[in-house]
């Protein structure tokens, strides 16, 4: 298991939430990090480690 956080990009572009969680691997947390993705953006990282920026749906 690894550790992962994701964190809620505002408009500003300065992170304004973040989420830790644990995954067997990076896809696996990509798929998880995938619900959290409403009104803004969202980066996913494991450490400082850069996994995937997702981007905010369309209204």
């Amino acid at each position: 298991m690894a550790d992962y956080r994701v964190y809620t990009i505002g408009d500003d572009g300065h992170f304004i939430n973040s989420r830790a969680f644990s995954c067997d691997n990076d896809p696996d947390a990509i798929e998880w990090a995938k619900q959290l993705v409403d009104g803004h953006d969202i980066e996913l990282r494991s450490g400082p480690r850069l996994i995937i920026r997702l981007e905010r749906k369309p209204k």
